[in-house]
């Protein structure tokens, strides 16, 4: 007989080390993640233990060659490992692809003694990073940063302020971009601060509407002193650094959006099959069986769409438009997904006791972070079209 409800997502795996790493990823999920995750979210705990372990079972640094503490993954291994992480718990999800995030610019871009005295701290040595490159006055508009780092000697000296920085005040390290030259996007260079610089400080995390086990907030450096040799990458490349770190970052929120989605539709399901209305479990009635296929429909559509995107990555061609397309599409369904399934659950899904209306809470910061929606849109007709005419 048929199996109907919740049904274990069939991946596409390259090799055998691949589907034993998705089985790890699952079991440790359902043993360490999922039981408090509710509970965790709610009393605003943040996860540190669970980064601990997951760095650990070498799942902070997949992507990333193994000489120096990575898994060597395809990309396309990578995010289903998020996809699932994200399913279990949104903030885990978020800080696992904000950490590979941040290690990219020193990864991509770093010269070998530098890849060789911090990668293997940064991809298992249980540190946990942050990206800092926005502020408060140049969020979508990046290229106008206004942090400073002037030389001083052998070093830079660092001042100013990033804004909506994941991990901020608990990150062990973070990828920081400032202005060393004129305006505009040729004068950002990136340096590598560590998390206990004198002069680094942050303010106190933003009050928001969801991932509330996920501290957000400001990074204030004042005369923060970082050696020339923690400067990533030649100085006004910065830029460069941070797009093609930010390409690879929106797949990583794709696939978060996915696994999001995903527990969304499980949880609807499991609701649907169970609840009876009128005589008949509430599946039985065509609209809301119509509403369960499509909320199947997207995700499946957004899974295939991240999937492309990571193959066209490691495969070595170009994929920002790609990367773009995955993450609206995938980021705008997860908000569809989740606000039908509190719609399936009715009255119950309204309450914090099913977790459907924490997912749709969360499912909205994904439609801003890593880039908005609507930056999305302009990255693609830039594309499809070329840049904007001059007025």
């Amino acid at each position: 007989m048929p199996q109907y409800g919740p049904q274990p997502v069939e991946r596409e795996l390259p090799t055998e080390e691949a589907h034993d790493l998705l089985a790890l990823v699952r079991d440790l999920v359902q043993r360490e993640i999922e039981p408090t995750a509710g509970e965790d979210e709610a009393a605003e705990r943040f996860p540190r233990d669970t980064f601990a372990l997951l760095s650990r079972s070498g799942l902070l640094g997949l992507p990333y060659p193994e000489e120096y503490g990575g898994g060597d993954q395809p990309y396309a291994v990578y995010l289903q490992v998020l996809e699932e992480l994200a399913g279990g718990r949104l903030t885990v999800g978020l800080g696992t692809s904000v950490h590979v995030l941040s290690c990219h610019g020193l990864a991509a871009f770093g010269t070998k003694e530098q890849q060789a005295e911090h990668l293997p701290g940064m991809l298992g040595g249980g540190l946990l990073g942050a990206y800092c490159l926005s502020e408060p006055t140049s969020g979508s508009d990046a290229a106008s940063l206004r942090t400073r780092a002037v030389r001083d000697g052998g070093d830079w000296v660092l001042d100013g302020t990033k804004a909506w920085i994941s991990h901020a005040g608990l990150a062990d390290f973070y990828t920081v971009f400032a202005r060393t030259g004129g305006e505009g996007a040729h004068g950002i260079t990136a340096f590598l601060v560590p998390g206990d610089a004198d002069g680094l400080s942050a303010a106190p995390p933003e009050r928001k509407m969801g991932l509330k086990g996920s501290p957000t907030g400001q990074v204030h450096l004042d005369g923060v002193r970082v050696s020339d040799a923690r400067r990533i990458g030649e100085e006004g490349q910065g830029f460069a650094i941070a797009l093609a770190a930010l390409d690879s970052g929106r797949l990583g929120m794709a696939a978060c959006a996915v696994g999001l989605a995903q527990a969304a539709l499980d949880e609807a399901l499991g609701y649907a099959t169970g609840r009876e209305q009128f005589g008949h479990p509430i599946a039985d009635f065509q609209g809301l069986r119509f509403m369960l296929a499509d909320m199947a429909t997207q995700i499946e559509a957004g899974r295939a769409l991240y999937l492309r995107a990571a193959r066209l990555r490691d495969a070595g061609k170009p994929f920002s438009q790609e990367a773009a397309m995955a993450k609206l599409f995938c980021t705008d369904a997860a908000m569809r997904v989740t606000t039908d399934a509190v719609q399936v659950l009715g009255g119950y899904g309204y309450t914090a006791d099913f977790p459907v209306e924490r997912y749709m809470r969360e499912a909205k910061v994904l439609q801003i972070v890593e880039g908005t929606n609507q930056i999305q849109r302009m990255v693609i007709a830039r594309h499809l079209a070329g840049p904007e005419s001059a007025r």
